[in-house]
């Protein structure tokens, strides 16, 4: 974005932001990384990361040490063992079962012995499972408990009513990258139980994304249910206005801004993304993450990851480290994506002609935005795919 337009934008939320940082808006979080002026620039390098890659298809044997250090996750219940073997079945026979790559399963308490064979008994990979501590599934000490009960009473969205579905949202959006399990990951692979994939892939998404410098994938773009996130954005301008030298140089800012430079909602659906963990491990991230912790709107509201992340990424990244696997055939309870095609050619099983999203708003906006960002700055033209 033009520096006259981030200046524009800034002076018509001026008030906005002097209202938050005057009324103490986070006041009663101690967390050091929000109450303390940032002195650092957070910086990603656009160079690709160059891995060697050879025949040896030891190297995908389960045993074997991977091109790249990553793993299969998700935050799941036992409940959730049908759907998430349906998922891990779908998963093995389009991609896995080449590569072995493993599983990482966390729960809000153990898992039965039951939900850990119905799991293992799919897959050759190993497969880990993690329980989540005290700090990161919890309803905040700094959060007013009778103005929650309140919100929670009086909702009128979905799961508006629901503790867990918040703990949820807060959890993936600042904990899950920080769970021991995943200590050691160069990227991760969010999937989630009752979701289907239609396509082989006969590539490496986690080499494909490590060679091309490529930080943040997803496959489905929506505007968000605005009521579950009112004070979201004007969080986010708070937070911009304070800590600006964050913003990275080429970044995504304008795919979340309408033709009249209002907040659109657009937002990468969580349930699905790969993404390079350096990121969100970073100090830029956790500071905002930090920032919108303390400000209450997971539990006063019912923000979500996914516009989270989704901000996140278009703020604090370049255009060109944020990448659309429009190739995966990918469907999430209500919504599909499909590529095109794909009911008379391929390797995809899926029925294009009912697929919407590659059309959408927020998708159109992405390709229209990156493009013109991307062919701004070089004469390469946007990668859609391998």
């Amino acid at each position: 974005m033009a520096l006259t337009s981030y200046r524009r934008l800034v002076w018509r939320h001026l008030p906005i932001m002097i209202f938050g940082i005057l009324a103490g808006y986070i006041v009663g979080c101690n967390k050091p990384a929000v109450r303390q002026t940032l002195s650092f620039k957070h910086i990603f390098s656009r160079t690709p990361q160059q891995t060697v890659i050879d025949a040896d298809i030891n190297k995908y044997e389960p045993n074997g040490v991977k091109p790249v250090k990553a793993a299969l996750v998700a935050l799941v219940r036992n409940s959730d063992l049908f759907g998430l073997r349906s998922t891990i079945r779908q998963i093995e026979d389009r991609f896995n079962a080449r590569h072995n790559y493993p599983y990482i399963f966390v729960n809000d308490v153990e898992f039965t012995e039951e939900f850990k064979r119905g799991v293992r008994d799919l897959t050759q990979a190993h497969v880990h499972f993690g329980i989540l501590d005290e700090e990161s599934w919890k309803v905040p000490e700094w959060i007013n408990r009778e103005r929650y009960e309140h919100v929670k009473s009086t909702a009128q969205y979905p799961h508006g009513e629901k503790d867990s579905y918040r703990k949820m949202c807060r959890f993936q959006s600042g904990y899950l990258h920080r769970h021991p399990l995943l200590a050691d990951l160069d990227f991760y692979w969010r999937i989630e139980p009752d979701v289907e994939y239609y396509c082989d892939m006969n590539y490496n998404p986690f080499v494909f994304m490590q060679q091309n410098g490529l930080k943040y994938g997803w496959n489905i773009a929506m505007p968000e249910f605005m009521a579950t996130i009112p004070t979201l954005w004007n969080t986010t301008v708070q937070f911009v206005a304070e800590h600006s030298e964050l913003l990275a140089s080429d970044s995504l800012w304008p795919w979340l801004l309408d033709e009249h430079g209002n907040y659109n909602g657009c937002h990468f659906w969580s349930n699905f993304e790969i993404v390079d963990l350096s990121f969100y491990r970073s100090a830029v991230y956790q500071a905002f993450f930090d920032y919108l912790d303390c400000a209450g709107g997971f539990f006063y509201e019912r923000w979500g990851d996914a516009p989270v992340h989704s901000i996140a990424a278009a703020l604090f990244l370049n255009a060109s480290q944020v990448h659309y696997f429009d190739d995966i055939g990918y469907f999430h309870p209500s919504v599909l994506t499909c590529p095109q095609d794909a009911r008379t050619k391929g390797t995809c099983v899926c029925d294009s002609n009912k697929s919407f999203v590659q059309d959408g708003m927020c998708t159109v906006r992405f390709l229209e935005v990156k493009q013109s960002i991307v062919n701004h700055n070089a004469t390469e033209p946007v990668r859609l795919g391998p």
